[in-house]
């Protein structure tokens, strides 16, 4: 104690006496953040906020850390803000919350219990007040003596607790700060457009890639994202996702299937660059474009000629046909009529096509069909003979030919149909394999050559103009026949006949043969 005239205490006296646990008003958020933290962290930090700490500090920093928490000023937050204990020890931290204020300055309240300003009369001036009955009814005298001095010290004493226990929480606030600033740093605000429909968001994410992993958004081989995946994100980035969709697209008749990502038809031209100016197409260009894709026809305008009756006609047409194309240009076919290339061909740009003017009739020829001969050998006959069995006979044809004019030139005719009217009737021959004798007795020797110069002129198929003899000799098939002959005499081999005919002079001698009979003699 000092010798002054006013009587001053230490500012910290003994540790508060120990309270029961848990005390009043705890919530376990003290002990659930030492425990988060390790042991080695310390009793005071669960200590700190046995009093009910975790609740305020919720209810002081806007309820949770949600998107209204300001880390600026969680960062500036007052000690009283904090440690509202600071402002409720009675006497202990002074009219204005200083910890280290005079412990004479006490607080007194009114009978409607509002605060009154703090009084700052002397101790002893405040004894003799006292003494004096000066007090105000319903105030609080400060008293001298023994009792006013225990009082004082404590409040004291709870004060020096409270700093002690309020430390901790001042430096879990500071902690809680930095954290909270490292947080909302790598916070970023993103818009994401996924298929052309955008939304604002927030993310942790490092790049495109993790930002599409955390939002679901599943990317395929003919997909677009911009910027690519993989490319670092920052707050106020923008990140597109353009989903592809499959076109079967049949272009002037080349059918092929692209991919596009564009939302409707026109779009899928403009982005495959096809030229749509009078073009005709097969869906509307305001049509949607789904995920499934569509069929798409789009046959582009092109100059094509047309030839006809000695005119040229030049159109721009988007016709799917040759045919199509001649009718716009005010060409008409009738009957025949044809063109150079094919009426169903598809019209290429630049294309002349010419129509050929086509008048026609028809005709019918007959024309024999050639019968075919049969040969078969006959051992009865002597070789070099052979003998009609069957004659043949040719068949008949019936043909139909087309005669055409093309542009007024008569072209080759063309047959268009055949009818058998008569089928051909085969020939048969019979061949002889017999070996002929070498002579005959008696008509060896004598001139068989002269008698043959004079009856047939030396030819063996010989007919006389009646058809009654015949051959070398001029034989008749009744004479012939009886000689061992077959068939006809004329059809006989020269040797055969000669053969015959000695036997007929052994027979006969020169009667046969009455005007040449003597050139056998000589």
């Amino acid at each position: 104690m000092s010798n002054s005239q006013y009587e001053t205490y230490e500012a910290y006296g003994p540790a508060a006496p120990a309270e029961s646990y848990p005390p009043p008003g705890y919530d376990g958020f003290g002990e659930a953040f030492g425990d988060g933290f390790g042991d080695g962290f310390g009793d005071g930090f669960r200590d700190a906020f046995d009093d009910g700490f975790g609740d305020r500090i919720h209810e002081d920093l806007g309820g949770d850390l949600g998107p209204g928490f300001d880390v600026h000023s969680a960062l500036t937050l007052s000690a009283a803000h904090v440690m509202p204990e600071a402002t409720v020890v009675s006497g202990a931290l002074g009219a204005y919350g200083d910890a280290y204020a005079p412990a004479y300055e006490v607080h007194a309240s009114g009978a409607d219990g509002a605060r009154e300003p703090y009084e700052t009369a002397l101790p002893r001036q405040a004894g003799r007040a006292v003494s004096e009955g000066a007090p105000a009814e319903g105030a609080r005298a400060v008293v001298g003596g023994r009792g006013a001095r225990r009082r004082k010290v404590r409040s004291i004493e709870r004060a020096d607790s409270s700093v002690r226990r309020l430390l901790p929480q001042a430096l879990v606030v500071a902690f809680l700060a930095g954290g909270t600033s490292a947080f909302v740093a790598n916070d970023k605000a993103i818009e994401l457009t996924v298929d052309g429909k955008p939304r604002t968001l927030h993310t942790f994410a490092d790049d495109v890639t993790e930002l599409l992993a955390e939002e679901g958004v599943t990317v395929g081989a003919h997909d677009v994202v911009a910027p690519a995946p993989g490319t670092a994100l920052a707050s106020g980035d923008e990140v597109a996702v353009h989903y592809g969709r499959p076109v079967r697209l049949t272009l002037d008749g080349h059918q092929r299937e692209v991919w596009t990502t564009a939302h409707t038809v026109q779009g899928a031209l403009d982005q495959l660059g096809v030229r749509a100016e009078g073009a005709y197409m097969s869906v509307s260009r305001s049509q949607p474009i789904g995920r499934a894709g569509l069929a798409l026809d789009v046959r582009t305008e092109r100059a094509v000629t047309i030839m006809a009756d000695g005119r040229a006609r030049t159109v721009r047409t988007n016709a799917a046909t040759v045919r199509e194309a001649v009718e716009e240009a005010g060409v008409t076919l009738r009957g025949e009529d044809t063109m150079s290339v094919p009426d169903d061909s598809f019209p290429r740009d630049g294309q002349t096509v010419t129509v050929l003017r086509v008048t026609g009739s028809e005709e019918v020829r007959e024309e024999p069909i050639p019968f075919e001969t049969e040969r078969s050998n006959d051992p009865t006959l002597f070789k070099g003979t052979e003998v009609v069995e069957q004659t043949g006979q040719p068949g008949l044809r019936r043909d139909t030919y087309a005669l055409r004019t093309v542009n007024g030139v008569r072209q080759k005719p063309r047959r268009t149909d055949s009818d058998v009217v008569r089928a051909p009737r085969k020939q048969i021959v019979r061949v002889g394999t017999k070996p002929l004798p070498a002579s005959v007795h008696g008509a060896d020797g004598l001139d068989w050559h002269g008698l043959a110069a004079c009856e047939s002129g030396g030819r063996p198929d010989a007919v006389d103009p009646s058809g009654t003899y015949g051959g070398l000799y001029q034989f008749d098939t009744h004479t012939w026949h009886s000689l061992g002959g077959s068939g006809r005499p004329q059809d006989a081999t020269a040797q055969e006949q000669t053969f015959r005919a000695k036997k007929l002079y052994v027979r006969r001698g020169t009667s046969p043969w009455p005007h040449c009979g003597t050139r056998l003699h000589g």
